[in-house]
């Protein structure tokens, strides 16, 4: 129910807003219809091309891998590598366009949830259900999604620097500018393939790690929560579905830590180690890894 603010001192209209974060966000939910409906179009020839698709696969590399998981998540959200600061914006730039959240919304979540991983406070319990953890945490009423407050109070390295304050505002906008690009440039065919049918591609990947990665794969590690290595999550999400590993060794820049576990964000942090363009690659040591090893082994 919206919250009417007439008459209300400062600090009060501050204090409402930051319950209504935390209840039914009617705007989330629409527009993640909306996207839905939008994506149906890849359905109908009139707006199908080629180079749409082209699009859409160049994005989904550039908001997806270099976005998400290589900036949002393992860089800014656990500094398992230090980007030369060029890199790090215009990486962080491509993950908004993911439009997930801008980085200090992303980020701040992100922290709470290893703060709390499948406890009381973690925004996206597992226990809560397949279906929450894969969505309904995005608009239902939640207490433990992070208000403004919170957001930056758990991402204040972010919060410090002026850039990110500027996509946290503008982040819609941008998507917006985006759209009306690609509509200019490629016609429909473009805005059908390269905002909807990307962003709702890209959103349930990503929506997998947080569901089927602690549902269905196997435990490598001890954890206190329910996080699982699943391998097909990884493929299509550039490696992050090896999640057991993760909550295991959160700092660590490599996510597959077994010869077969395929982790593409990795090829992709050495490679740049190589040119030079990222320092500090955090790994845990042999020792670590020896440690945690989750007796018996179970695989599902």
């Amino acid at each position: 129910m919206p919250v009417h603010l007439g008459g209300k001192d400062p600090e009060e209209c501050r204090i409402y807003k930051e319950m209504e974060k935390k209840g039914y966000r009617f705007s989330i939910n629409f527009a993640l219809v909306l996207f839905h409906l939008g994506a149906i179009g890849a359905f109908f020839p009139a707006f199908f091309s080629w180079s749409g698709v082209a699009v859409a696969i160049a994005l989904w590399w550039l908001t997806g891998a270099l976005g998400i998981a290589l900036c949002f998540h393992r860089t800014l959200t656990h500094r398992s590598i230090v980007m030369s600061k060029p890199l790090e914006y215009f990486t962080a730039f491509c993950g908004t366009l993911a439009l997930q959240g801008d980085p200090i919304t992303w980020v701040a979540t992100h922290r709470l949830h290893h703060a709390h991983a499948d406890h009381e406070g973690d925004p996206h319990d597992a226990h809560r259900g397949l279906w929450w953890t894969h969505i309904d945490w995005l608009y239902m009423p939640n207490a433990a999604r992070p208000s403004e407050a919170e957001q930056e109070r758990n991402a204040p390295d972010l919060w410090a620097q002026p850039f990110y304050r500027f996509l946290h505002s503008r982040a819609p906008l941008l998507q917006v500018l985006l759209g009306l690009i690609l509509l200019a440039v490629g016609g429909v065919s473009w805005l059908v393939w390269g905002v909807f049918v990307r962003l709702v591609f890209v959103y349930h990947i990503t929506w997998l790690v947080n569901s089927a990665s602690h549902k269905f794969g196997y435990k490598t590690y001890q954890t206190e929560d329910l996080s699982t290595n699943c391998w097909w999550v990884a493929l299509l999400t550039w490696g992050e579905g090896w999640h057991n590993n993760h909550h295991a060794f959160p700092f660590s820049a490599r996510h597959g830590l077994r010869w077969f576990e395929f982790d593409p964000t990795w090829l992709h942090i050495r490679i740049l180690r190589a040119l030079h363009l990222v320092r500090n690659v955090k790994l845990p040591s042999s020792g670590m890894l020896a440690r945690r090893v989750a007796t018996p082994h179970s695989d599902a």
